[in-house]
């Protein structure tokens, strides 16, 4: 292709079904604008039946194609300049959006401009990019300028300049310097992202390890002051929040309810003396910039732990912590959600600190006993992954499985579950183990297949009721693969086939199984040949409602 400006996109079509006529760049009738879009245009329907009417003749189902439409519609009704008419159209639109434009009109620029979605420009040398994540640029660029919402910017070649949809007026920014390097957003000889981010783990629990500990305490003295403090995210974000409600209420003596922040809007009821601390690992996920903003309306104080510097949920928040993991290329969410929950724990220990729960001594042994997780994490990717691999080989003919745990490996459950459902496609669930026997029980057969996540054997009466759980799936001809530790004598010939990970502590004992979760997931989905690092359906980042 000849040429020296260019868009293009990498997602589906919002509306419609996947096809060509419905993938982005979306142009005008003359072929003369090209768009390219993410988000949702909520009054594309009454823009569509205007633009008709008008003469315009849509080749797609999406809503994207409106603005391509609603430009070269306002050029044809005596716009000047082709700026003049893009501004026009955008102040029309409804929704949420960032959008790259290009046309045949205004050769070598780019307009963009964004809504509630990420858009981020990126200085190169004697180039320009525009895009929706740092990674989009990272090997060509560190330096980049982040856009804020209702603002708009005209890209060159040689140069960017960024104003207000409002008033059109300039805007001046700061030019952030990216600190993730380039070799990490690389596979490394790894075949799938989503492996090398699974072995990037033990680094990844140092790098928590090196957040200064006065940041931590910040969001601890925020929720002691609080009335009520919540901890948010989605998908797996509120997976790792539920893991650390058992952390904050053990080390903390602090209750935090886990809420999920597509319904944190219609459940919690917040005010000024609340608090909110909302998870994400790139800080662009619609529900959660939901939720915070639905905190801070109402005068609740917002803390953020988010792994994209200069995300929206950064800038959103009172307080953010970022947890350093690097860029997490693969869809599925290994690494991040690792830290996150580690970061979680680190967080308790300062609220203990605070709460006059923990001595100073005690914190500095927990806190080198979470040094020691990433050696394990290492002697369990490079000892036991084998076993694993060879598991999801025999096993890959199962559709349906069954994840157990209770206490804080019930929500680790939950998380080694979504990750087998996102990568393999198969169905998979996770439960409380005191809960399979109301009603769930009835499911087991030789067509469902149990996994679950033995405690450390010195939790002695969780390890005794989980052990229960497995006997009930066994007794009804159930096939359990069992994930225990070394040392766990009492689980000896309980299950059908186990996994046996390196003797832990019952402090570090979840984040093994989340590791173990990982691999299972990874090494099915590669026999059934799946698309490891874009799976279907998903994105990185759900930014639209």
């Amino acid at each position: 292709m000849k040429g020296l400006v260019g868009i293009a996109h990498t997602r589906w079509a919002t509306h419609g079904g996947v096809t060509r006529e419905n993938a982005h760049p979306h142009s005008d009738n003359n072929g003369r604008i090209a768009v390219v879009h993410n988000g949702i245009i909520s009054n594309y329907r009454d823009l569509r039946e205007r633009l008709e009417r008008a003469g315009a003749i849509f080749r797609s189902e999406t809503d994207t194609e409106v603005i391509a439409h609603l430009i070269a519609h306002r050029l044809a009704q005596g716009a000047g300049e082709f700026e003049e008419a893009f501004v026009a159209a955008l102040r029309e639109l409804e929704g949420t959006f960032a959008l790259a434009v290009i046309s045949v009109d205004a050769p070598g620029v780019i307009f963009c401009c964004k809504r509630e979605s990420p858009l981020i420009i990126g200085l190169g040398d004697d180039a320009n990019y525009v895009g929706s994540d740092f990674n989009a640029f990272i090997e060509y660029t560190r330096q980049a300028v982040i856009l804020e919402d209702g603002e708009y910017a005209v890209v060159t070649r040689q140069g960017y300049a960024v104003k207000n949809l409002r008033t059109e007026e300039s805007v001046p920014k700061e030019v952030t310097e990216i600190e993730w390097d380039v070799e990490m957003a690389r596979r490394g000889g790894y075949p799938h992202y989503m492996l090398k981010e699974i072995y990037d783990q033990p680094a990844t629990v140092q790098a928590v390890l090196r957040i200064p500990r006065s940041d931590l305490a910040g969001v601890a003295r925020m929720i002691l002051g609080s009335r009520h403090a919540f901890l948010g995210g989605v998908g797996t974000t509120y997976y790792v929040a539920a893991m650390g409600q058992y952390f904050f209420g053990q080390f903390g003596g602090r209750y935090l309810p886990a809420v999920s922040t597509d319904e944190f809007p219609h459940l919690a009821d917040v005010g000024p003396e609340d608090c909110l601390v909302a998870i994400s690992q790139s800080g662009e996920t619609y529900d959660t910039l939901t939720a915070v903003r639905h905190a801070k309306s109402r005068g609740a104080k917002t803390a953020a732990i988010v792994n994209v510097m200069g995300s929206s949920l950064v800038r959103a928040v009172d307080l953010p912590i970022l947890q350093g993991s690097g860029p997490e290329i693969c869809v599925i969410s290994t690494k991040a959600a690792m830290s996150q929950a580690v970061l979680l724990l680190l967080a308790s220990l300062e609220l203990g600190k605070l709460n006059g729960r923990l001595e100073e001594a005690e914190i500095l042994r927990l806190r080198d006993e979470v040094d020691s997780l990433s050696d394990r994490i290492s002697e369990t990717l490079n000892e036991r992954s084998g076993f694993l691999h060879t598991a999801a080989r025999q096993h890959q003919q199962m559709k349906n499985w069954l994840y157990l745990g209770r206490g804080v490996y019930y929500p680790a459950a939950l998380e080694c579950a979504l990750k087998m459902k996102e990568v393999t496609y198969l169905h998979a669930e996770g439960m409380s183990a005191g809960f399979l026997k109301h009603g769930t029980i009835s499911l087991i057969d030789e067509n469902m297949y149990t996994i679950v996540l033995m405690p450390s054997p010195g939790e002695k009466e969780l390890h005794s009721l989980t052990r229960s759980s497995a006997e009930e799936v066994r007794a009804r001809g159930g096939f359990v693969l069992g994930f225990r530790f070394e040392g766990d004598d009492a689980s000896k010939g309980l299950f059908s086939e186990e996994i046996v990970l390196p003797r832990v502590s019952s402090l570090l004992a979840p984040f093994l199984h989340l590791v173990a979760g990982q691999l299972l997931a990874y090494f099915l989905a590669v026999a059934l040949k799946r698309d490891v690092d874009r799976p279907r359906a998903l994105a990185k980042s759900v930014t639209v409602a």
